[in-house]
C-alpha cells in the first residue's frame, strides 16, 4: 500500500503517484556535503481536474526553478499544498537542514514559512538559469550544479553541527523532548534554540515534533490496524489525545481517518 518513490512526508502517496511524475538526482559529488538531492515533478492535468497536493514539509530549505522565476522556499511549518492544473514542471534543490546559512547573508529562521525570490538571495543569475531549466534544456542539471559550485562556502562548523543533529532526530523515534538534545549536542536549550533558528530555520521543538509527525503518517498510512495509544507512547506523547490534536492539526484530519482511507482523498 504504501508508495515510498513519493517520499516521506508526501500525502496521499496512491493519487500522487497518479497525478505527478517526481524524480530524483543526485548533486555533483562536490556539492554532496551542502545538497541533499535535486527533485523533479512534472504533470500534464489537461482536461483533467487540477490536483492539491499536500505535504508535511520536511526542515530543509529549497532552491526551486519554476515559471515565472526561480524561489527559495524557507522551512514550511504549516501543510504545504501546491494545487498543479494544465501541464509543468519544476527542478528543486533540496539543501540539507543547516547549509542554506552559508549561501546567504541573514538567519535562516528570516525565510521560515516565506518564498523569497532566488536572485534576492543567490544573485541575477539564478534568474537566467531558470530560463534555462524551464526550457528543459539536457544541459541544465550541470548549470545548476556549477551554479552552486560557484557559490559553494567554506567550512562552517556550526553548519555541520546543526546537520548532524537534524539528522539525529530524524533518524529515531527515541528522541521526544528539546532537553534531551540539548544534553545531546553539549548545548544548552538556549543555545540550541539560536543554533536552529540561525541554521535550521525552524526551532528544535518544531523539528522533533515534525519528525515524530512524519513517522505517524506513514504508519497510519499502512492501513486501519493500527494501536494509536501504543503509537503515541512510542512517540513520546503523554497520551493518545495529544498525539490525534497535533496529527489532526498538521494534516487535517485524524489519524484514524487518514488510516481508514489509506490517506485522504485529494
Amino acid at each position: 500500500m504504501s508508495s515510498p518513490s513519493m517520499g516521506r512526508g508526501v500525502l496521499h502517496p496512491e493519487p500522487a503517484a497518479a497525478a505527478l511524475r517526481l524524480a530524483s538526482y543526485q548533486p555533483a559529488p562536490g556539492l554532496a556535503q551542502v545538497v541533499e538531492l535535486y527533485w523533479e515533478v512534472r504533470w500534464d492535468r489537461r482536461g483533467l481536474p487540477a490536483h492539491e497536493q499536500k505535504v508535511l514539509a520536511h526542515p530543509n530549505v529549497h532552491l526551486v526553478f519554476e515559471a515565472p522565476r526561480a524561489t527559495v522556499y524557507g522551512v514550511d511549518r504549516t501543510l504545504f499544498v501546491r494545487r498543479l492544473e494544465g501541464a509543468g514542471r519544476v527542478l528543486g534543490v533540496k539543501f540539507r537542514p543547516g547549509w542554506f546559512r552559508p549561501f546567504t547573508d541573514r538567519p535562516v529562521a528570516e525565510l521560515a514559512d516565506r518564498t523569497v525570490p532566488a536572485a534576492e538571495l543567490l544573485g541575477p543569475e539564478a534568474d537566467r538559469l531558470n530560463q534555462l531549466v524551464l526550457a528543459d534544456d539536457p544541459g541544465a542539471k550541470a548549470a545548476v550544479d556549477d551554479f552552486l559550485l560557484s557559490r559553494l562556502p567554506g567550512p562552517d562548523p556550526l553548519a555541520e553541527q546543526a546537520a548532524a543533529l537534524v539528522e539525529r532526530i530524524t533518524g529515531t523515534t527515541d528522541l521526544h523532548r528539546v532537553d534531551q538534545l540539548a544534553e545531546l549536542s553539549g548545548l544548552s536549550v538556549r543555545g540550541l534554540q539560536r543554533l536552529f533558528a540561525e541554521y535550521v530555520g525552524a526551532g528544535p521543538k518544531w523539528v522533533l515534533r515534525r519528525a515524530r509527525l512524519h513517522e505517524a503518517a506513514e504508519r497510519a498510512h499502512r492501513g486501519t490496524d493500527v494501536d494509536w495509544a501504543a503509537l503515541a507512547a512510542e512517540l513520546g506523547y503523554a497520551d493518545q489525545a495529544h498525539f490525534t490534536r497535533d496529527f489532526t492539526t498538521a494534516v487535517g484530519t485524524s489519524p484514524a481517518r487518514y488510516a481508514a482511507a489509506g490517506g485522504p482523498t485529494p
